[in-house]
């Protein structure tokens, strides 16, 4: 008899912000592994309410197929106000947001998703959790160095050394733009997820959340509102043409 083989599926750790990709990569999760959890960071962001989104999103999600329920495990919140405290830009600080240095917008926070990861990775090694995942991208993305490709390789195999394991640094949003995760929300949990996703998530950088349009809570003209907003109106045109009906909200 050949040697028994170990679980492939020892479970994921999932960055959860509140946001859309965010969501999106928990249902991603949800659906592939048996044991799920999650963690979030509060680090001084100014769209802090994005946390106040986290736990009610999370019974939504459950509350969408049994399933999910069964396989969605503990929530862990890491404070990191001490990162912020240091980082000058304006995800931390009152000042408009514009183009800052090396031709990346100030909403760049230097350090962050490596902050993220490694952080990440050192829960996932205490709770016995393999996979990490995270909803950094590079197709539609606002030229953030920490979420391309190459950084993220690069960090799973710093990980790997530095703590002796063999974690799967997963990102399932890298290589789709905004209409795709739109998509990807609607194959994995219908129009109920796309009406969460919707109302429940929350993305603007300014912590804008009085005003819903038809793809969610925003201020409408900082640039996550405008990626999220023009993923959504592509989305939904595909959608229509798909379809031959007019998609309703």
């Amino acid at each position: 008899m050949g040697a028994v083989m170990p679980d492939p599926d020892p479970g994921a750790l999932v960055l959860f912000s509140g946001g859309q990709d965010s969501t999106t990569c928990l249902v991603w999760a949800l659906e592939r592994f048996t044991r799920v959890e999650t963690i979030g960071f509060e680090y001084g962001q100014r769209h802090r309410i994005e946390l106040d989104c986290r736990l009610p999103l999370r019974s939504a999600i459950a509350a969408i197929k049994d399933r999910w329920a069964r396989r969605l495990y503990d929530d862990h919140m890491i404070d990191l106000r001490a990162f912020g405290a240091i980082s000058n830009t304006s995800l931390t600080r009152d000042i408009q947001i514009k183009m800052g240095e090396a031709s990346l917008p100030n909403t760049f926070v230097p350090g962050r998703n490596l902050i993220f990861l490694t952080f990440a990775a050192a829960v996932a090694y205490r709770r016995g959790l393999r996979n990490i995942v995270t909803g950094v991208c590079e197709t539609d993305y606002s030229g953030y160095p920490d979420c391309r490709d190459d950084t993220v390789k690069a960090l799973q195999v710093a990980l790997n050394l530095g703590m002796e394991q063999s974690f799967v640094l997963h990102t399932p949003l890298m290589w789709v733009d905004k209409s795709e995760t739109w998509r990807m929300a609607d194959e994995l949990g219908g129009g109920v997820l796309v009406d969460i996703m919707r109302r429940e998530t929350h993305t603007c950088y300014l912590g804008e959340r009085t005003s819903l349009h038809d793809w969610g809570y925003g201020c409408g003209h900082c640039p996550a509102c405008e990626l999220r907003r023009d993923g959504f109106l592509k989305w939904k045109t595909r959608l229509e043409a798909e379809r031959g009906e007019d998609f309703d909200t």
